[in-house]
């Protein structure tokens, strides 16, 4: 039986999630070994607009590109995450970007203030999509945490490598804290 994983990562102009898709891909497709296609769409408007980027790997040639059952679903406005939360598989990862986006009844959500992070720790926003690849690899794992940095620091301005190494680990410790938290969280409710 093949393995198929559809991801989308979703949110507005400007927040580089058409770079993210590619480097995604890279780290799936030529460091971790899948087939992979990697799909983008904007609006016409160059900040603010909808901005995603769908990637679909998987162990065996991809026939149809793509993504419409989503094993991965990142939102980084709230726009993003109400137009494609009902194409997430029910047993999919939703992350979201907690600066921009609420859900209420959804327990299931990973929930990592990416923006608010890149502004706090980094004084800029335009690291966010860097910080949401490094949670990616914590609460995704069929890509490595590896084949994601090499994909990253293979894609970023080499001038721009230390910030976006540093990103990088962030998101990874934070995908770790809320993973952690997530799990605690399920085991309470159980435990009730």
């Amino acid at each position: 039986m093949s393995e198929r994983y559809e991801v989308r990562l979703a949110g507005l102009g400007g927040q580089g999630l058409i770079l993210a898709g590619i480097i995604f891909a890279e780290a799936a497709g030529i460091h971790d070994g899948f087939y992979v296609t990697q799909t983008q769409s904007y609006g016409a408007a160059a900040r603010g607009g909808f901005s995603r980027s769908d990637v679909v790997m998987s162990d065996e040639e991809i026939h149809y590109p793509k993504a419409s059952q989503l094993d991965l679903l990142l939102t980084m406005s709230q726009s993003a995450y109400e137009e494609n939360f009902k194409f997430l598989k029910p047993a999919g990862v939703l992350l979201i970007d907690s600066t921009y986006v609420t859900v209420e009844g959804r327990e299931d959500a990973i929930i990592i203030p990416f923006s608010r992070i890149a502004r706090d720790k980094f004084g800029r926003e335009n690291v966010a999509n860097i910080i949401a690849l490094g949670a990616i690899t914590q609460v995704f794992p069929q890509v490595s945490t590896k084949s994601m940095e090499k994909a990253v620091l293979n894609r970023v301005p080499k001038a721009h490598i230390e910030l976006n190494k540093n990103a990088f680990e962030e998101g990874v410790k934070a995908g770790k804290k809320a993973l952690a938290d997530l799990k605690e969280g399920a085991k309470r409710v159980k435990e009730d």
